[in-house]
Order: C-alpha cells, then structure tokens, then sequence
C-alpha cells in the first residue's frame, strides 16, 4: 500500500454536466476517500475554447470584466484573463455557438463583432502578447466582425459599411484599414486552435462547421462565396497571403469560421495547439513532478479526442514526465487498441457504473466521485 501519494487531476469540462473545476472536485473527494493524507493537485484544462479562461484564472491570472456583444448582438457580460504583459481572450464566452438556444441561431449574419470589441479593450490595456482561444464560434464571417470591431472599414460597392455575418461578405467591395486600432501591429498574436481545417473548400469552415451552427446547404454555399470574397479582397487590399503564404489553405485557418484566418490576415497571428498552449500556461510541467499518478477526461472519450484533444494532450505531457495517466469520461466509444495506442493506462466511464445516460448527466459529480474511489483503488493500491 502507497502511504503517501500525489495525483493531479487535469480534466476538460464535462460538457453539459460539469465544469472542469467541478470534475476536479469529484476526483479529489473520490481520492481522498481512499487516501485521507494523499496531495491532490487539481489543474482544470481546456484545449483553447470554451473554459480556458477560467483554467487561466484558476491557475492564478487576473480576471478583467467587461460588457460586449454576442453573436446575434445580444449583450453579454465576459471576461478575459491577465498575466502580467499577456492577455488571454476566449471567443466562446463572447460570442460562442452554446450561448444560443438552437431556435436562436442566425448562421448567416452571426458575428465576431464582440470579440473585437474584448480584444480593442486589451489592447488599450497596453498589453504586449494577446492569446486567442476560438473554439465554440457560432459564426462563419471569416472574423470580418472582430476586425470591424477594431477599425477596419468593409464597405460594398456603394461605399455602405457591410451589415453583420459571413453572408453579407459576398458584398464586400472594398477594404479601408486607415483606422485599424493603432496597437494591432505592436502586440504578438497567437492563436490557440485544436482543429486543422483550412477557410475554404470542402474541409473548410462553412462546409464542415456551418451545419453545426444551424446553416443548411444553401446557407453552406453562401457562406464559403462569402469566405471566398472575403480573403480575396484582403489579398487585394495587401492584409492577405504574406510572403507567398496562402493563408486560406493553412491548416486551422478555418478555426471558428474562419475568425483564424481573419486573425492571420490583419493581426499577423500565428496559430498554436491549444492543448499546448493551455498546459504551458497553467503550469502543468510543474504540477506533474513527483506525481504518482495523473487523472484527466473529457465528458466523451471518443474518435474525435485522438485528434489533440485535452486528454491525449495531458497524457503527452505526463508521458514526457513518466507518470502513468488514466482517463474519466461520462462515456467511451474508443475500441481498446486506440486507447492502448494513446497510452492511457485506463478509462473510467459513468455509464460502466450507471447505464441510464439521463441518470450520468444529472447526477455526474456523484457518480464520479465513485468512479474516482474505484480507480483510486485499483491504480495506487498494490
């Protein structure tokens, strides 16, 4: 028997159920029923959308509050979080798909407007390296709704400001960048992406992403002209393609409708994992040492967390540490080989304990903390 032992837990959201946090919470509890004496670290993840604000807050940034637009206009109250000259900005909390009631969704005229408002803000702060986390948009307007936000001017042929949304792009005539927000080009930009499809075409951002956000097929079709006219016209007004780069075809270009490549365009951002970017930044390297075991998770253990999401991203970083990771989930649909293939020591699912899918998601904390007992038990007892 392990006398003394130290688990990191280091999980995304449950979506639906739980916040990252309260995973956090139920794994401790379950730990500690076990091991009274055990050092329990809990360092809540995201993997660059939704809740990585609050993992940068948990791991001790300054929150700044504020009030913005959604993507339907509506008013919305965010924050984004501070680490001495670096600010970190979440799309999802502004102007985010979850924010609206499926009824609500307006794919076509859905803006990033309010996310550059966030950004101008920051900006005014004085800090000197902006992180955008983009994922869980519920626009496709290529972030021509965060760059007007931030001064640039896009006008059609009758010189009109062009109306919100990536439909309205098919419009656009012309690109005025004389009153771009004066900081833009003094700050580093990354961009924190986990997808790596391109703005345009049939991997990109309207074709794939635009059904999820309530577009239908011909809506499909004039989101991708108006993504299309929209990178041609930067190109043309010199903000596009840069030293030979075509910027439309870059792997995660179409990250959150296309707002990466608008970021790539006009604010010379680089695009960066954000399950990286998300354990440099609350410290995990630090948190892991001297671990005897790491628990991450995710609410589905599925074909799509293969694909950087945060639990394989958790399970690399400890891997570099040596420490085993085992992995919770409210389900799982992997086949063992893939999750012998990723390295995760085990997985634990609330539907191996509780059948009724209704049942794991109104009462997943409980659940998990029994899961957490279970593990505890058969991972660190000899």
């Amino acid at each position: 028997m392990i006398e003394v032992v130290k688990v990191v837990v280091a999980p995304d959201k449950f979506r639906g159920s739980l916040t990252a946090r309260e995973v956090c919470e139920a794994v401790e509890r379950g730990v500690l029923r076990v091991f009274p004496d055990a050092l329990v670290v809990s360092v809540p993840i995201a993997d660059g959308g939704e809740g990585t604000v609050d993992a940068a807050l948990a791991a001790g940034w300054r929150g700044v509050y504020l009030d913005s637009t959604g993507a339907n206009g509506q008013p919305v109250h965010a924050a984004y979080a501070v680490d001495d000259q670096t600010a970190l900005v979440e799309l999802a909390q502004i102007c985010g798909l979850d924010a609206i009631d499926e009824a609500d969704r307006q794919p076509l005229t859905a803006t990033t407007f309010g996310l550059g408002t966030v950004i101008a803000h920051a900006l005014d702060q004085g800090v000197r390296r902006l992180v955008l986390a983009l994922g869980g948009s519920a626009s496709t307007d290529g972030g021509a709704g965060m760059l007007q936000a931030l001064g640039v001017g896009l006008y059609d042929d009758q010189r009109h400001h062009l109306p919100p949304g990536g439909a309205a792009l098919t419009a656009l005539a012309s690109v005025d960048l004389a009153g771009l927000h004066p900081r833009v080009h003094d700050v580093e930009v990354i961009v924190a992406c986990d997808v790596d499809n391109s703005l345009l075409g049939r991997d990109g951002a309207a074709a794939i992403f635009g059904p999820q956000k309530g577009a239908s097929p011909s809506d499909v079709d004039q989101l991708e002209a108006g993504l299309r006219r929209f990178s041609a016209m930067l190109e043309a007004a010199g903000i596009g393609p840069a030293g030979g780069l075509d910027q439309a075809g870059v792997p995660g270009a179409g990250a959150a409708g296309g707002t990466a490549y608008g970021a790539m365009a006009a604010l010379r951002a680089r695009l960066q994992p954000g399950i990286a970017l998300v354990l440099d930044m609350v410290g995990f390297n630090a948190a892991v040492a001297g671990a005897d075991l790491v628990v991450t998770g995710e609410g589905s253990i599925d074909a799509q967390t293969l694909r950087g999401k945060v639990p394989v991203g958790v399970r690399n970083a400890a891997g570099r540490h040596g420490v085993p990771v085992v992995a919770v989930a409210g389900r799982c649909s992997l086949a063992a080989a893939d999750l012998a293939g990723v390295g995760f020591k085990a997985v634990y699912a609330l539907l191996d304990i509780e059948p009724d899918p209704r049942r794991c998601m109104s009462e997943a904390g409980r659940l998990l903390e029994e899961l957490a007992v279970q593990l505890t038990r058969e991972q660190l007892s000899a």
